[in-house]
Order: structure tokens, then C-alpha cells, then sequence
């Protein structure tokens, strides 16, 4: 069994990605790991080329900056490092620059590529997600967070990344895909808020035009973490490669966990799903089988 790792990254220096940690944490389970690289205004590139892997094959892209439809950029980018990926690889491992798996489940989502490695109805593995916010000691525990997502997928390149890339499809229809007990622990949320609003204005430029982002954000320099809903104190462990990062940590943030910033009809279906853990209206981007 032949396992790829793949992603994108751009301006991962000015927007304080944790990319190196992102690939350093499913390299050890990868053959080779393939990384659309974009045109950067940073030193983007001299970072990845740091890692100092064999594994590891860029691709240097030119993002094209009028894809501003529903995050297509990012779609048409993702595909750029999966078609990179040879034929003699059987699972491919997708990785966006703020996600990190820990190494604890690196054995469980190998096993999982393993034990459906000859069943060809299974289409891709869903994970379970994380998404941390303000600090590394919270996360969101409200129904704006998705709570699945698929990353390990076929080597089949009728598959294509879907919309945004935050998923996948095949042939336009959904993929087939088994739950794993793996967890994708999401760091986008977690950064200095003044970093954190200068990565918003460029991220919203990927979906709308300048004057709706400076009407949106306003003239704002930092990031208000406290106006989120809902979130719940973390009591896990980070991934290793996140330990260095997390030790640098140079801002604070607390909240109010007894605070639900939310309308009442919102109120009743988060306590709902706290009740059942069944979401009602669940967007799914995928067929369990």
C-alpha cells in the first residue's frame, strides 16, 4: 500500500499557517507528500523547502486571483497537487495548511487504509474535526462548526475537490467514504488577532470583491475573538508538532463558557444535539456507508 499526502499553500509566512506542521504531522505515514505551492509575497517557499524531506515534491503554481466565486481558487489549486500525484499511489492524504493530526491517530487512519484498501466501494475515510478558537484551550461547540470532513481519498482523478476544497466529489456526485475514529485537529481559528484580521481580508477576497470586504470588515486592525457563540474548554493533548508553536503563544483570551450568543431557535437546537449528538439539517459533502 502506497500512501501520498497533498495540499496548497500560499503567503504561509504572513498569515501564520502552521503548513510545517501540517505536513510534518501525516509525513511519517506518507510515501511522498505533494504541495501546491502559489505565488507568494513571503518566503513561502524557502519554508516548505526547509522541511528537508525526500518525501516531500513541490509544485510552484500561479494562483489566478479572479476565481473569486465561492472560493474556487482553492478548489482549482487542490487539484493542481492531487493530478501531481503518480498512479502507484493508492490512498491519497489531504491536509490544508491550518489542520494537524495527532500522532496518536496516525496508526488508526492507517489501519483504516489498510483494512478498505481492497474495497472498492469505499471511496474516501471521514474524519472527525476539532476547531480551535481564540486559544488553543477552546473549541467550538456550535452547529456553525462541521463536524466531519472527508481526507483520505482515492487515487482516482475523476475525483475533484469540491467548491471551496473543503471536500470532494467524483464525477459530481458524493463520495462513498467510512467513518474512522481519527480526529483533524483545526488551527485556523488560533492566531494573534491582528494577524488573524489581516488573514481574513485576504481569505474574503477569495469569494467577494474589495468593496464588500472593507465594507464587512470595516476598518478594524485586530480580530474580536469574543463575539463567538459558543465554545468549550479543550482537556485533550496537541499534536507533538504543535507544542513549539503553542509554547509562543503571545496574546490571551478568555471567555465566558456559560455565555451562548445565540438566537433562541439556535439555543434549543444546540442543546438538542448535546442531548443526541444528532444535528438536525446537517450539511454532509459525502455517502456513509
Amino acid at each position: 500500500m502506497q500512501i501520498a499526502g497533498f495540499s496548497i499553500v500560499r503567503n504561509a509566512v504572513q498569515f501564520d499557517y502552521p503548513i510545517v506542521e501540517a505536513i510534518t504531522s501525516i509525513l511519517p505515514i506518507c510515501d511522498a507528500f505533494y504541495i501546491a505551492v502559489g505565488n507568494s509575497e513571503d518566503g513561502t517557499l524557502d519554508l516548505i523547502k526547509s522541511i528537508g524531506s525526500s518525501k516531500i515534491h513541490i509544485i510552484e503554481t500561479v494562483w489566478d486571483d479572479n476565481l473569486r466565486e465561492g472560493g474556487q481558487v482553492l478548489a482549482v489549486e487542490t487539484n493542481k497537487a492531487f493530478d501531481a500525484i503518480p498512479e502507484s499511489y493508492d490512498w491519497c492524504f489531504y491536509i490544508q495548511g491550518d489542520e494537524v493530526v495527532h500522532e496518536d491517530d496516525l496508526p488508526i487512519i492507517k489501519s483504516g487504509m489498510e483494512a478498505y484498501l481492497n474495497n472498492a466501494k469505499v471511496e474516501g475515510l471521514l474524519f472527525k474535526y476539532r476547531h480551535f478558537y481564540g486559544s488553543y484551550d477552546y473549541i467550538g461547540d456550535s452547529r456553525k462548526w462541521y463536524r466531519n470532513e472527508v481526507r483520505v481519498i482515492r487515487n482516482n482523478k475523476a475525483i475533484r475537490s469540491y467548491r471551496d476544497a473543503q471536500g470532494f466529489r467524483k464525477n459530481g456526485e458524493k463520495l462513498r467514504v467510512k467513518a474512522i475514529d481519527a480526529h483533524m485537529n483545526h488551527y485556523g481559528w488560533v492566531k494573534p488577532p491582528e494577524m488573524q484580521m489581516a488573514k481574513q481580508r485576504s481569505f474574503h477576497k477569495m469569494w467577494h470583491q474589495d468593496d464588500w470586504v472593507n465594507q464587512k470588515l470595516g476598518d478594524a486592525s485586530t480580530f474580536d475573538y469574543s463575539e463567538i457563540d459558543s465554545l468549550k474548554i479543550y482537556d485533550g493533548t496537541h499534536p507533538s508538532v504543535m507544542i513549539n508553536r503553542i509554547n509562543r503563544l503571545n496574546w490571551k483570551f478568555n471567555f465566558d463558557l456559560s455565555h451562548k450568543n445565540m438566537s433562541i431557535k439556535e439555543h434549543v437546537l444546540y442543546l438538542l444535539e448535546r442531548l443526541t449528538n444528532y444535528r438536525i439539517g446537517e450539511y454532509k459533502n459525502y455517502k456513509k456507508l
